[in-house]
């Protein structure tokens, strides 16, 4: 049959799709797939699968070309390609029944006939029948592709027939059956195949599909095939199916169950998925893309193709989208967590410290973050958000948006900081006590490995803590400071075995003889065994020493870029120029000065008053003064203006004068400060050494207003000030003014400028030439020691300071040139400041008049190195000793610094050198005076030494060394004529104000010391020594005496009646000298300005006297007798030495007349070689002789013993002068009688002190019987005081410590003793002055606060072990005082505690506030050792009171002490006696001590 029909070549069938149609009410709400099935099969791409199909139509689209008035639908056709190419072509119809839209019911055609018989026809017949596509191709055809019907007919081939097997739509599956019988029947006539498709089973039921399979296995040659349109599945094998049983040749199928042909249609959609999305992300990295933009990337990939055909362009899209958003928050993810990442690290910056965040809340916290002024920084806020919904996200801005704070996220990201920075806490304290562990377990050697140690400390809880990695970190740290701290000890050692190193000449080697010298003398010391781990590093650090000890350079030094030369170069290249012989850089030339350029300075305004009025007086800027017309120029600056900050203003302006104006205490102390910080910043900035100082004119401002009270105030402190910094102040006239400023004073202080204007043109004399630079009278060498724990600029000081210093000459790094007054002449001494190591190359080689030899007392070594580098230097050669310590308070704190101090003066007394000690907490006396007694020394035996000199280089060849200095001078230069007359520096005369005045604090107060001693108000005045009989002297001006040549005269019992006039104008005080030169009356002689000791006469030797001069007290001549602290055996004989002979013998050394050099020196040979000769010279194994302690007499003003009380006590400068005691040194030994003398155990003497008032008064200075009543216990001086101190004053650094003005202070107690109730905040006065009178008032008290009769009792209760029985007796002893001072001692305690509570911004503690106040509240007498003992027990005791003063006063517990309970504090019983060995020089004389203070000058 296929034969006869079909072309062999081309292959036709024809396939009828069939099943239910119908209306409504037939087939129900939907039809049976059959349009879907031909859809897929046809057109299998998912683009062009349409699951929606209707067959309710309008009468126009049913008459359209598409269905052509039929009740069919052509599909088109479908080619089969086999392996040979086309194979055959299926030409499907699908046979429905159309229904019209308006009255639902079938459309009328051409063909009449029941559904069931009209899809059993075999021949369709339709002319130009277009293909069919989809619904909405209909009434459309022209936008679809137009196919027609071949040939307008067809014949069948075979039929689908199609079965809904799913739940279906309100349509029973029975009738279904039925309808499908009754087809089956009308077809099977047709004697065409058949093959069943059970479609729809995607959704299919159970029963429904073994009904349609027991129907089809009832039929003979029916097969049934399980379909699915919807997923594609066994559509293509139904159709291959059918077309098999058309064509028999063709092989026969397998039928494929639905469940499994779903699962490998599944399998393959996955795996076209899968790698669509591969390819989609490797195409697709910006989520900005467009899917346009996508597509044509796409187009021709299989993966793409096979994808759309598979799953179609709407899946794809949407597959895209989703990625697309995917990506999208990927991206928004990706700045969320760095935004998380930064959050941690912001929060850090900003809230580093845990006690900022510790009891914050989060919005709290951000409160203060969105507050602070680097918000911007860290954080941005939008203008829209959330930022993850914003443009925010395409922002390359990094910063963090502020709306993320307000997340969970940020919230717990704050929480977890704040965790972090207590766990972090926990942490390092866990860390720290671990290293504290370490710290504690002694025997951890430099060098030990951490297995070794880690035995020991595995039950430590910090070790427990920490990680690991974390105790590695410890120990490790702990092991390199024990290392660098033990090879920092092993070469202090090195050092301070100096003489042991320097024996030998310099560039030699060592001998083996020598080393193993060195190593036996060092393997006595622990810090050379605490290396024994480290032998490699120890043995090169010896060799390193023993290296720079032969080879001594600035290179090799060992300090590196702490070296002294170094150093004192680069101090010299800062503050010091060479000297300029022109004058380019004064502001003018001569007398003759027409401009005068004036800076104005005020405050709140007044400067800008003053430049008004001086404008008003003044016609065109000129200003007519005495006869004269000055053009003025003026510059008018507030005291807080930044132009006074400014480096440039002073030379852009160029003043030749500065009006200082003020009205009121506080802008004078702002004048004070800009005064004082514009001299410091000229000076810094100075760039000739001859220009001229600025002069400053104080001036007093009228109240236009009212007369104010504080006038007399004001003009009291505007002329203490004016007398500080030695300028003019100017008042106010008497009368009444309108205006703040008069004529008169503006004329007062032009005429001032004016003068100091001439006084600058006058000392500017012009400059040597330079012929007379090259030659210096004096050549000097200062050496230090390189690492002393003292400033180079501290040493420096004494010179740089002066005016009188300039610049050595070019090449000397390290050299300056003084210009002083030595005796009637002006000399030029020339200062080399060496490092002691390159000193010993000018020692061995140079011409050197006068060594001054440096050490720090903190430090052996440094004494080491001096006692190494002194006892080679010749004694002919004078030596200047100076010992480097912070403040006087040091001798007594520290027995190192104490026994230092005391080798150094009995060095300096052994070889007849000057002693004195300079203090790096002091700038008393910081100036070149400290060593004039030295250079008149130098300057006396310069022949003598330079004749030394001579002899000495004869005798040896020459050798050449390093140029320290210039080439010799001449044995005898003319005298250097004194080209400028004498300045400040050179002039004896005191200061205008008296530097131990009322108003002058002469040492700094640091926040932080040791216990100082304490005048009875708790003023703190840190004294050098104090051994008995040396303490009146400490605090006394001597007599301004100089030793005078020996005469021969038996006795001494008359005095000097020009001695008399020279002392009393040594006491006097504030009075202002004038400038210039001090010259001697021409009838006195050179010989009437010596003293005559005692100690100087020829005398037999059973005379002995304790009285060295004998001075008037006042002008009524009562005679006292000034007692020497130490007396010494007579002789002119010195350690074999004759004095006499000196000038004929040959230069020795200084270790043979030093018994400390000379045991030093040989005591290593001693110990390396036991056959050592000669006697060991120690003071030990002196015979000591008898003696006792002497006292100044009660009637000498200079040592009496109420000098303590006085204000301003003070001896900064011990200066020793061995030519006063030089005949009297045997008597050294006399200091270790004092130390076994027996204690006194007299009870302690009650006090008088002279009141520091001077004025009468009702109120203070009475019993306190006086002052209170029962209904007010409290004195209300003391009241207003404590009210004011606690209400202005808690917050004020150093309350109760330091000084307040005592002017101040006494007018504070005046206008109290006037007016019980004025109000001190009206009185606008300092809280340290409030302070100051409060202690001033107990210290003026006839009676101390706390009895006499008590103290022992105190000192006694403060030795108790127990801390609370301590405690206990210490208020049995309180309930003792009678019952007015228990009130007012109460009341003190209680507020004293109050105090220490804000010690963190006061820094007084308990502790500082008792050593303040112990003194004036217990009244000790300091001349009684038994008190010195107890000083610290006292001090305690008060301690306690304060601390615990709710347990003694108020019934409260027992606060937590921060010292050591159950340990008194430290005895100090051997006080006196651990002083005693030092010999204290005499003090200076009085002009020296009111010269120490100079003005201070511009430049």
């Amino acid at each position: 049959i296929m034969a006869k029909n079909k072309d062999a070549r081309s292959l036709t069938f024809s396939i009828s799709v069939v099943g239910l149609s119908g209306t409504e009410k037939e087939k129900g709400n939907c039809g049976v797939g059959k349009s879907c099935l031909c859809n897929r099969y046809v057109r299998p791409d998912a683009d062009n699968y349409y699951s929606e199909h209707t067959s309710v139509l309008s009468t126009i689209d049913f008459g359209g070309r598409v269905v052509n008035n039929d009740h069919f639908l052509y599909w088109g056709e479908v080619n089969i390609r086999g392996e040979e190419g086309l194979d055959c072509k299926i030409q499907v119809i699908e046979q429905t029944e159309f229904i019209d839209d308006q009255t639902f019911l079938p459309h009328r055609s051409t063909n009449l006939q029941p559904y069931t018989k009209r899809a059993a026809a075999t021949k369709l017949q339709s002319a130009e029948k277009l293909m069919y596509i989809c619904t909405d191709q209909l009434g459309l055809e022209q936008d679809f592709d137009q196919r027609q019907m071949p040939d307008g007919k067809l014949n069948i081939d075979g039929f689908v027939l199609c079965v809904d097997v799913s739940k279906g739509c309100n349509r029973k599956f029975d009738d279904q059956m039925k309808f499908i019988n009754s087809l089956y029947s009308q077809i099977v006539k047709s004697k065409k195949p058949i093959v069943v498709a059970a479609s729809k089973c995607d959704e299919y039921m159970d029963q429904h599909l073994r009904d349609l399979q027991t129907f089809v296995a009832s039929k003979k040659n029916l097969m049934l095939i399980e379909t699915s349109a919807r997923f594609n599945v066994n559509v293509e094998h139904c159709f291959n199916t059918l077309i098999q049983q058309i064509d028999k040749t063709r092989g026969k199928p397998k039928t494929i169950p639905y469940q499994d042909a779903y699962k490998v249609h599944r399998q393959l959609a996955a795996s076209v998925t899968e790698r669509f999305e591969k390819l989609m992300v490797q195409t697709v990295r910006d989520y900005h893309i467009t899917w346009k933009t996508v597509i044509n990337n796409l187009k021709g990939q299989p993966d793409y193709d096979e994808f759309i055909t598979l799953e179609g362009s709407r899946k794809a899209r949407s597959m895209f989208t989703k990625y697309i958003a995917q990506l999208k928050q990927e991206h928004i993810k990706r700045r969320r967590e760095e935004y998380l990442v930064t959050l941690p690290k912001t929060l850090n910056n900003i809230f580093c410290s845990l006690e900022e965040v510790e009891h914050l809340s989060w919005p709290e916290a951000q409160t203060i973050i969105r507050n602070r002024q680097d918000f911007q920084c860290w954080f941005v806020v939008l203008d829209h958000t959330p930022w993850d919904e914003s443009d925010h996200i395409d922002n390359s801005d990094r910063r963090i948006p502020f709306d993320l704070l307000n997340t969970p996220d940020g919230e717990r990201i704050y929480y977890s900081h704040v965790q972090h920075l207590l766990s972090e806490k926990r942490r390092v304290e866990m860390k720290d006590r671990f290293k504290k562990t370490l710290e504690r377990v002694h025997f951890i050697s430099p060098g030990q490995p951490w297995e070794e140690v880690m035995c020991f400390v595995m039950e430590d809880e910090a070790y427990k803590y920490i990680t690991e990695s974390d105790r590695k970190d410890v120990y490790c740290r702990h092991q390199q400071e024990i290392v660098e701290k033990a090879k920092e000890d092993f070469q202090e050692m090195l050092f301070e075995h100096a003489e042991l190193f320097y024996d030998l000449d310099l560039n030699a080697t060592p001998s083996c003889d020598k080393m193993t010298e060195i190593h036996s003398v060092l393997n006595e010391e622990p810090r050379y065994r605490a290396l024994q781990k480290l032998a490699p590093d120890r043995e090169s650090l010896l060799l390193k020493h023993i290296g720079f000890v032969y080879h001594p350079t600035k290179e090799t030094c060992l300090s590196g870029q702490n070296c002294v030369d170094l150093k004192v170069e680069q101090v010299l290249a800062n503050r010091l120029v060479q000297l300029d012989h022109g004058r380019s850089n004064l502001y003018y030339t001569s007398a003759n000065i027409d401009k005068i350029n004036l800076c104005l300075l005020g405050k709140d305004g007044l400067s800008q008053e003053l430049a008004n009025e001086i404008r008003a007086q003044s016609t065109d800027d000129e200003y007519t003064l005495d006869g004269k017309i000055y053009e003025l120029e003026l510059l008018p600056v507030d005291v807080n203006s930044t132009l006074l900050f400014s480096h440039t203003w002073v030379a852009t302006f160029k003043p030749h004068g500065c009006f200082c104006v003020f009205n009121s205490i506080e802008s004078l102390n702002c004048i004070g400060d800009c005064i004082g910080r514009i001299r410091a910043e000229i000076a810094q900035n100075r760039r000739d050494q001859f220009a001229q100082p600025l002069p400053f004119i104080l001036i007093l401002s009228s109240q236009r207003d009212n007369v104010c009270k504080n006038i007399p105030i004001l003009r009291h402190q505007g002329q203490q000030l004016a007398n500080k910094l030695q300028c003019t102040f100017v008042d106010i006239p008497s009368g009444a003014f309108p205006r703040k400023f008069t004529e008169f004073q503006i004329k007062q202080g032009l005429r001032a400028v004016l003068e100091g204007l001439k006084h600058n043109l006058d000392v500017l004399a012009p400059l040597p030439c330079i012929k007379d630079m090259a030659e210096t009278d004096l050549r000097i060498v200062m050496c230090a020691m390189c690492w002393d724990p003292f400033s180079v600029d501290l040493i420096l000081s004494p010179f740089l300071d002066s005016h009188c210093c300039s610049a050595g000459q070019q090449g000397q790094s390290n050299t300056l040139i003084l210009d002083k007054i030595i005796g009637d002449n002006r000399k030029r001494i020339q200062v080399t400041i060496l490092s002691y190591h390159s000193a010993i190359g000018v020692r061995k080689d140079e011409l050197v008049h006068g060594y001054i030899l440096v050490y720090s007392a903190k430090r052996k070594a440094s004494m080491a190195t001096l006692r190494a580098f002194l006892a080679e230097v010749q004694d002919v050669i004078p030596v200047q000793m100076v010992a480097i310590t912070d403040s006087q308070a040091d001798f007594f704190e520290s027995d190192a610094i104490k026994e230092l101090m005391t080798e150094g003066e009995h060095i300096a007394t052994e070889i007849a050198a000057k002693f004195t000690a300079l203090y790096s907490l002091s700038q008393y006396h910081r100036q070149t005076e400290v060593f004039t007694p030295f250079f008149n020394e130098v300057l006396e035996k310069k022949p003598n030494i330079e004749k030394a000199f001579l002899l000495d280089s004869s005798t040896r060849d020459c050798t050449t060394s390093e140029d320290v200095f210039p080439t010799s001078p001449h044995s005898h230069l003319p005298a250097y004529t004194a080209y400028y007359p004498e300045s400040d520096d050179d002039n004896e005369a005191p200061p205008p104000y008296s530097p131990i005045g009322d108003d002058v604090q002469l040492l700094p107060t640091p926040s932080e010391r040791a216990k100082y001693r304490i005048d009875l108000e708790g003023n703190e005045y840190p004294v050098h020594s104090t051994p008995a009989g040396d303490h009146d002297r400490n605090h006394k001006v001597p007599p301004p005496v100089r030793p005078k040549p020996v005469l021969p005269k038996p006795n001494v019992k008359k005095l000097d009646p020009n001695l008399l006039k020279t002392i009393e104008a040594g006491m006097r005080s504030n009075r202002r000298m004038p400038r210039g030169p001090v010259s001697h009356t021409e009838d006195v002689e050179a010989s009437d300005n010596y003293a005559e000791p005692v100690d100087t006469l020829v005398r037999s030797r059973g005379f002995h006297s304790d009285n060295i001069y004998v001075v008037p007290e006042d002008a009524h001549s009562r005679l006292v007798k000034i007692t020497p602290p130490f007396l010494h055996s007579g002789g002119d004989e010195e350690n074999g030495f004759d004095r006499k002979s000196q000038a004929m013998r040959r230069p020795s050394k200084y270790k043979h007349r030093s018994k400390i050099l000379f045991s030093k020196t040989k005591a290593y040979q001693r110990r390396f070689h036991s056959d050592s000769d000669g006697e060991e010279f120690c003071p030990a194994t002196q015979k000591k002789k008898k003696g006792r302690a002497h006292r100044g007499s009660e009637e000498d003003p200079l040592l009496s013993p109420a000098d303590p009380w006085k204000i301003g006590i003070d001896n900064p400068a011990i200066t020793s002068d061995p030519n006063v005691k030089k005949t009297k040194r045997e008597k050294h030994r006399f200091n270790y009688t004092l130390a076994k003398q027996p204690k006194s155990t007299k009870p302690p003497k009650p006090l008088y002190p002279p009141t520091r008032r001077t004025w009468d008064s009702n109120y203070f200075g009475v019993r306190l019987q006086n002052l209170v009543t029962s209904e007010r216990p409290i004195p209300l001086f003391i009241e207003k005081c404590v009210e004011y101190i606690e209400r202005t004053g808690l917050t004020t650094e150093g309350v109760y410590r330091v000084s307040g003005n005592k002017t101040d202070q006494d007018n504070l107690q005046k206008q109290f003793d006037q007016d019980h109730s004025i109000d001190f905040g009206e009185m606008d006065l300092a809280v340290n002055a409030v302070a100051g009178a409060l202690k001033a008032f107990f210290a003026d008290l006839p009676d101390p606060l706390i009895p006499y009769s008590l103290h022992p009792e105190l000192v006694e209760a403060a030795n108790i072990m127990d801390y609370i029985e301590r405690l206990e007796v210490l208020r049995e002893i309180v309930k003792k005082f009678p019952p007015i001072n228990y009130q007012i001692f109460k009341y003190i305690m209680t507020h004293l505690n109050r105090v220490s509570q804000h010690s963190k911004t006061t820094l007084m503690t308990a502790d500082n506030l008792s050593i303040c106040f112990w003194p004036t509240l217990m009244r000790p007498d300091f001349e009684n050792r038994d008190t010195l003992s107890t000083t610290k027990l006292n001090q305690a005791v008060i301690e306690t009171f304060i601390v615990q003063s709710d347990y003694f006063f108020h019934g409260g517990d027992v606060a937590e002490s921060s010292s050591n309970e159950g340990t008194p504090p430290p005895h100090c019983h051997n006080m006196v006696e651990a002083l005693l060995p030092l010999q204290l020089p005499p003090p200076l004389q009085p002009q020296q001590i009111q010269h120490t203070l100079p003005p201070d000058p511009l430049i």
